[in-house]
């Protein structure tokens, strides 16, 4: 999108989509009060519907397809690396999980799932675990009977952090090395464990963690 538009300004591209819910009418003021209120594009995305339709001029329906523009782009970036060579892509994999988890309030734990060249499989994204604002229950034999059950060859774990740093816990290098060996013996690759959060992402792997 950046290249596509990047010739415009933040709220001139807020008021083509505005158009496509909004038509036939001037929406640059509405556009401005969105990036004003909520900071940028991304702010505007992440804001919730609640939020949204308390900005004069954007009605249930426009907050609506503003979050399905959202939605829309992550299953985009999702299918852009389906059987893909998972190493050919890495700042896709950060994007795509960015763009999934960064705007979350409580922790959870997707899994993509892989086959032997490391090309994420079809459908391949799956939300395994749902924690609360500071936590994620991991049970250890859950990833490798999921991973089975996919058929999967190898995964990529990821979580976020909704306060605080993208630095892994004592608990997440721990369940971490955990899930490793269980996969292991599955003869199941653990590829990475990227952690998401406001200030940057982790990755396990990069940081010789794996």
């Amino acid at each position: 999108m950046r290249s596509e538009f990047a010739c415009f300004n933040e709220h001139e591209i807020i008021e083509l989509l505005l158009t496509l819910s909004i038509p036939r009418k001037d929406v640059k003021t509405i556009a401005k009060t969105l990036l004003k209120t909520f900071g940028s594009i991304k702010g505007i995305f992440d804001a919730s519907i609640d939020d949204l339709v308390q900005i004069k001029g954007i009605g249930e329906s426009t907050a609506v397809a503003l979050k399905v523009i959202r939605a829309s782009n992550s299953l985009y970036l999702q299918e852009q690396l389906e059987w893909q060579p998972i190493f050919n892509s890495t700042d896709k994999v950060f994007t795509l999980w960015q763009n999934r988890l960064s705007n979350l309030t409580i922790e959870v734990l997707e899994v993509a799932y892989l086959d032997s060249a490391l090309r994420l499989m079809k459908n391949g994204i799956e939300r395994l675990e749902t924690g609360t604002i500071a936590a994620t229950v991991v049970y250890p034999r859950k990833v490798p009977e999921a991973a089975l059950r996919r058929g999967a060859r190898a995964v990529i774990l990821a979580h976020n952090h909704p306060t605080g740093s993208a630095e892994p816990s004592d608990s997440d290098e721990r369940s971490t090395r955990t899930l490793k060996i269980a996969l292991q013996y599955l003869d199941i690759t653990l590829v990475d464990h990227i952690i998401i959060a406001s200030n940057g992402t982790f990755s396990f792997k990069e940081n010789g963690l794996l």
